[in-house]
């Protein structure tokens, strides 16, 4: 008698529950990696997959490059035989669930670019095998994980649903929070069908604190960009308040503080000089772009894209407008040195950080730029702006303040000497109230 061959589900329903499962995560950035010590952590062997080289060897030494696992916390995992990683890819055969945490950029037409998801999708189709979960991370538009992750898995022969299992599970990573790490965060997950579902949920029930499940890929791949546009949209409100309030002579600071008083129906959003981050830059535009083949436009969305997009400019000419009045100079002549590269407080991402923007706009009006940021030693390579790549960050120094005829704050960092800049820099534009936050009222500075 022919024995039945075990149903793939069973059998990963069961390493799941008794922590025999072997993870595998894609992409040890800020998602990839605090979702790796989270599984390992939750008593999953894991592998951590990265094509840089450079990271694997780094992490098995022992060394971090994410402010939220530290190095003795990794160290700890792989001495364990908890944590490894690799840039082997052929060893996602191991893995009986496989995460996909890989960037989901724009093109330069502001249009999703899902190569990199693509690429991830086709290397995992080349060892995939009954029983594997496979769970898409990474923020993208409504019908990604069905319309091009699900074809290009089942390019293998393997069905979904029936041999291997697919599921979308939104990252919510906000890295220099605190007050959140991945296992408090709840985690939105959905199935391509009942199996693929009542996986996701049993794996992630074993690695967070509250998992959420909804009713389809589509909608849990929504629930992510619905976040993200509302932040969008009521970064662009106060934004735009912002550049109204001025004309008017009304600190936006004051109203905010003084409206945030209000116990119901009103939430703090806090102006800036644009936009960071990979999220709240991007993803709108995916739906955006989805959006039309729906002939739905979505003028709501797209016009806080333009108020937010158009901020680097009107930083850029509130500074030049108080060079002239102030100081009676150009910007054309004007030496600036920009405090922040990283796009938010006490981090060191700089992904889509608003300096690149201003420092491009700086120099194409002839100004000299240079930056300051205590987490950031030099500039990274990135797509858009490689010709900065490697320029370093100046330290703040009464002769460095002496030479440079402002300083423009775009990140408020905890760690700069602010009360230094008000003595002893010509001119301060702040775009973060960070020098009134802290009690210094000096004449050189002006908010923008």
């Amino acid at each position: 008698m022919t024995e039945l061959a075990p149903d793939p589900a069973e059998v990963l329903s069961a390493r799941l529950a008794d922590r025999s499962a072997r993870v595998g995560v894609i992409g040890l950035g800020y998602v990839g990696l605090p979702l790796a010590a989270a599984t390992a952590r939750a008593g999953f062997r894991t592998i951590g997959f990265d094509i840089d080289p450079q990271k694997p060897a780094q992490l098995n030494a022992g060394r971090s490059y994410i402010d939220a696992v530290t190095g003795e916390a990794l160290a700890g995992l792989v001495a364990q035989r908890r944590f490894w990683a690799t840039d082997d890819f052929s060893r996602l055969a191991e893995c009986d669930v496989v995460t996909i945490c890989v960037p989901t950029p724009l093109t330069r037409q502001r249009e999703p670019d899902l190569s990199f998801v693509e690429a991830t999708v086709r290397t995992i189709a080349l060892t995939l095998r009954p029983g594997q979960l496979i769970v898409l991370e990474s923020t993208t538009y409504p019908g990604t994980t069905r319309e091009v992750v699900k074809p290009l898995l089942e390019q293998s022969g393997l069905r979904s649903g029936a041999d291997f299992f697919l599921a979308f599970s939104p990252e919510r990573e906000d890295p220099g929070n605190a007050d959140f790490e991945t296992r408090s965060i709840p985690k939105v997950v959905a199935g391509d069908g009942p199996a693929a579902g009542q996986a996701v949920e049993a794996f992630f029930a074993a690695v967070v604190d509250r998992v959420v499940p909804v009713s389809s890929l589509d909608a849990a791949e929504a629930v992510k960009i619905t976040e993200n546009v509302f932040r969008a949209v009521n970064i662009a409100l106060v934004n735009e308040l912002k550049m109204v309030f001025d004309r008017m002579g009304v600190d936006i600071w004051e109203v905010i503080e003084a409206a945030r008083t209000k116990p119901f129906g009103y939430m703090p959003f806090y102006p800036g000089p644009g936009l960071g981050g990979h999220c709240i830059p991007i993803d709108p535009f995916y739906l955006t772009w989805k959006s039309r083949e729906f002939d739905m436009p979505t003028r709501f969305i797209e016009l806080a894209g333009e108020v937010n997009l158009a901020m680097p400019r009107y930083v850029v000419a509130q500074l030049e407008e108080a060079l002239d009045r102030r100081l009676g100079k150009s910007l054309g002549s004007a030496r600036i040195l920009i405090v922040g590269l990283a796009y938010k407080r006490n981090v060191a991402d700089v992904r889509e950080s608003p300096t690149f923007r201003l420092l491009e706009l700086l120099e194409a009006r002839g100004a000299s730029a240079t930056f300051h940021d205590p987490h950031v030693a030099a500039i990274p390579p990135t797509r858009e702006f490689a010709r900065f790549a490697g320029r370093p960050s100046t330290p703040i120094s009464a002769e460095t303040l002496a030479a440079h005829d402002a300083v423009l704050i775009a990140t408020d960092h905890d760690a700069v000497d602010y009360a230094l800049i008000g003595r002893l820099a010509p001119l301060v534009i702040d775009t973060r109230n960070a020098m009134a936050r802290r009690g210094i009222d000096a004449a050189n500075v002006v908010k923008a």
